[in-house]
């Protein structure tokens, strides 16, 4: 690896993993290691995209490995390994096998890369979340989950296509969990500065909200053999670059709370600073009555999976 530049590790050479590996070498942002348990798919993934790198003028190594120790003195590791939902399966379903998956991935991570920032992606998020925070015993700024900026690109996607607008006009607000009970806040949401529901019927963003709710479901009732990636890897490329750059971007994230929005020892999504050192900050904003009973049953909801892996 060129001495001086970042590396970033991606844990898990499947869809999300290695569509992530590949933005992340095709913007140039750092060297790339990909790691899977299996024997042949990250090594020839890695080679194929290391090839793509002399058109798309990137200078960064890319490769892919089955060893860990490729991965050492990762800047940033993403963790996407587990087994991806299937038409029918709740994340709930997900729960136990992934837990074990991501503890084996956490603890070898520590080992290799023990100053690196965590950015969890693998389902159900925030009960993963909390695990490789949990197993790592890193500080609560260094680990974090990938969730909110997907929830809220899909709020953005689905509000341009009503409003007949550009998606670069629209910010779109969605905390909680990542899961049926988030919580989209239409309040928070903006055309051009312009708050949503100065724009549409209450009915419209009604359905505007729940399509974002099942956004990962819709996806997956198309592709009935596995779940979407090439949202999901964006989304994953942002934090990514706002961590490595140090930009202070306030994104929605899922980090750990400590009595911030009345929620107090699990990770949950909020709109939270991230720079260089992680989540630098979490902002709090002000919510109606309505919203913190929504956010309550989503942060009830995630307790529920954290409880039943014993990582509370």
């Amino acid at each position: 690896m060129a001495i001086g530049r970042n590396k970033v590790t991606v844990v898990g050479a499947g869809n999300v993993g290695a569509t992530t590996a590949q933005r992340v070498a095709d913007a140039e942002l750092a060297d790339v290691v990909m790691v899977d348990i299996l024997e042949g798919p990250p090594q020839g993934k890695g080679l194929d995209m290391m090839e793509a790198c002399p058109v798309s003028g990137s200078d960064v190594n890319v490769i892919g490995t089955n060893d860990y120790k490729d991965s050492e003195g990762s800047d940033v590791v993403v963790i996407t390994a587990g087994l991806p939902r299937k038409a029918g399966m709740s994340r709930d379903d997900l729960l136990k096998k992934n837990y074990e998956i991501v503890k084996v991935v956490t603890e070898q991570v520590v080992k290799h890369s023990p100053d690196s920032i965590l950015i969890v992606v693998s389902n159900p998020l925030d009960a993963m979340v909390q695990t490789a925070y949990k197993v790592s015993g890193f500080p609560k700024e260094r680990v974090m989950g990938m969730a909110g900026v997907l929830d809220s690109s899909r709020m953005r996607t689905f509000i341009a296509m009503e409003l007949k607008v550009s998606v670069d006009n629209i910010h779109a607000f969605v905390l909680g969990g990542h899961g049926d009970d988030m919580v989209p806040l239409p309040r928070y949401s903006t055309v051009a500065g312009i708050p949503l529901p100065d724009l549409l019927s209450e009915e419209r963003i009604d359905a505007i909200v729940q399509r974002t709710r099942k956004g990962g479901g819709e996806i997956v009732s198309y592709l009935k053999t596995g779940s979407a990636y090439y949202a999901p890897s964006a989304s994953i490329l942002e934090m990514v670059d706002a961590i490595l750059k140090d930009k202070k971007k306030i994104l929605p994230t899922a980090a750990y709370l400590e009595g911030e929005y009345g929620i107090n020892g699990f990770y949950m999504g909020v709109p939270a600073k991230l720079g260089s050192k992680g989540v630098e900050e979490i902002i709090e904003i002000h919510l109606t009555n309505d919203e913190r009973t929504a956010l309550q049953k989503s942060a009830a909801s995630v307790q529920e999976l954290v409880g039943i892996i014993g990582v509370g």
